[in-house]
C-alpha cells in the first residue's frame, strides 16, 4: 500500500491531474476501512489472525493486478480502495494478536515497538522500490512488483499459533462498540491519534506535490519519503530497550510539539537534502507515537474487546485519511502547499495538551521479553 500511495498520485500528476484529484485518489486508500473497521475488529475477535490475513492477501493481490493490466486513473482509484481495505483488515487482526502476547504495560510497549518496525520498513521499501522501478522501467513494472508483495505476508503467517477465540457470551454481552467512547481517557486517545495520523497524511500527500513542483525525480521523492520511514524504523528499534524509561503521555506530547515545529519549517526549504533532513526528524517524532498509543489503548479497554477498540481507532484515522487529502488538495489549490503545512502544524501544537493528560499506566516491576 505504501508503494501505491506514492506511485499512483505521481502517475496522476504526470498525466496532468490536479492536486484535488490526487487528494481524492489518496482518500480512497482510507475509504473502505472507514466502513469495515468495526466489523473487521469483531471478525478478528471471532477468527483470530490467519483468516483475516488470507482474505486481505486475496483482496490486495486482485486490486494490484488490475493496476498492472489497466494503469489508468479510474483503475488506480479501485486499486486504492482494495489496498486500503486489505491493509486495514490485516493490521487490525495483527495488532489484536500481538497485544494478546503481552503481559502488563511494559511488555505492551515492547511488543508494539517491535511490531511497529514492520510498517516502518514498508514505508521505506514501498516508495523507494516504486520510485526506482518507475524511473527505470515505468509505472506498470512498479505496479507489478507491488502486486507480488501480499503473497509474502501469507507465507510468513502460516506458522503463527492462534490465540483462543473470545467466548461468545463475552462478545454478545459487550453491547455496541460505540460505548467504548464513554471512557474519557479513550476519547482523548482517539483525538490525539487522529491529529497525529493527519500529520502522517500531510507528509505522505504533500511531499510528492512539493517535489513535483520543484522538479524532483520519482527516485528523489521516494527517497525523501523513505528517509522518513527509516527514521521511524530507527526510533522503533530503540524503543523496546528504552520501554521501562518511557511514559506514554510524555512521548506522545513531545512528538506533537516537535511535529508542529517541523511543519512550520518544511515549506521554507527547497533543496532535496534539506527536505530529507526534515523528513528524518519528522520520522523520529511520529515514529515514536504508534507503540505508545497502542500500549495505552490495550490498557484502557477490556481484554475481550481489543479487536473492537482497534476497529474504532482504525475507523477514526481512516476517516481522517479520507477527508484530509481532499481538504489538503483543495486547500493546496487555494492557499498553496506551505499554508497547509502551517495550518496542520498549528492545530497539532494546540492539541498537544491533550496528550500530556492521558491516564498513566499502573506501576509494575521491570520485565524482560522472552527471546
Amino acid at each position: 500500500m505504501t508503494g501505491f500511495r506514492m506511485a499512483a498520485p505521481l502517475m496522476a500528476l504526470r498525466e496532468g491531474y490536479s492536486p484535488a484529484a490526487v487528494g481524492m485518489l489518496l482518500a480512497l486508500f482510507a475509504l473502505a476501512p472507514v466502513f469495515m473497521a468495526l466489523p473487521a475488529g469483531r471478525y478478528a475477535d471471532r477468527r483470530g489472525l490467519k483468516k483475516p490475513v488470507a482474505l486481505s492477501v486475496g483482496i490486495a493481490t486482485v486490486g494490484a493486478a488490475l493496476a498492472v493490466a489497466f494503469p489508468v486513473f479510474a483503475v488506480l482509484c479501485f486499486t486504492a480502495l482494495t489496498c486500503g481495505a486489505a491493509t486495514g483488515l490485516a493490521m487490525i487482526a495483527l495488532q489484536r494478536h500481538v497485544g494478546r502476547l503481552a503481559h502488563g504495560p511494559l511488555e505492551l510497549k515492547q511488543v508494539f515497538s517491535w511490531m511497529a518496525i514492520g510498517p516502518s520498513i514498508s514505508n521505506f521499501l514501498g516508495p523507494f522500490a516504486a520510485g526506482v522501478m518507475i524511473d527505470s522501467f515505468g509505472f506498470r513494472a512498479a505496479f507489478l512488483l507491488l502486486a507480488l508483495l501480499p503473497s509474502l505476508a501469507w507465507f510468513w503467517v502460516q506458522r503463527t499459533i492462534e490465540h483462543e477465540p473470545v467466548a461468545a457470551e463475552l462478545r454478545h454481552n459487550s453491547g455496541s462498540s460505540w460505548n467504548l467512547l464513554r471512557d474519557k481517557g479513550f476519547r482523548k486517545l482517539m483525538v490525539v491519534n487522529w491529529l497525529l495520523s493527519s500529520c502522517w497524511d500531510v507528509h505522505t500527500f504533500l511531499v510528492p506535490v512539493l517535489g513535483h513542483e520543484r522538479g524532483l525525480s520519482a527516485t528523489v521523492i521516494g527517497t525523501i519519503l523513505g528517509s522518513f520511514a527509516l527514521a521511524a524504523t530507527a526510533i522503533r528499534v530503540l524503543m523496546p530497550w528504552m520501554a521501562s524509561h518511557l511514559r506514554e503521555s510524555v512521548v506522545i506530547g513531545s512528538a506533537m510539539v516537535a511535529t508542529a515545529l517541523l511543519f512550520a519549517v518544511y515549506p521554507l526549504v527547497h533543496a532535496a537534502w534539506a527536505m530529507g533532513v526534515l523528513s528524518v526528524l519528522l520520522g523520529l517524532a511520529l515514529g515514536s507515537v504508534q507503540p505508545m498509543i497502542m500500549s495505552s489503548l490495550h490498557q484502557m479497554t477490556p481484554h475481550h474487546r481489543h479487536g473492537e477498540a482497534l476497529g474504532l481507532r482504525a475507523m477514526a484515522i481512516n476517516g481522517s485519511s479520507v477527508v484530509m487529502p481532499l481538504m489538503f488538495g483543495s486547500a493546496g489549490v487555494l492557499m498553496g502547499v506551505g499554508a497547509v503545512f502551517w495550518l496542520v502544524g498549528a492545530v497539532v501544537g494546540l492539541g498537544s495538551p491533550l496528550a500530556w493528560t492521558l491516564p498513566a499506566p499502573p506501576a509494575e516491576a521491570p520485565q524482560r521479553m522472552p527471546p
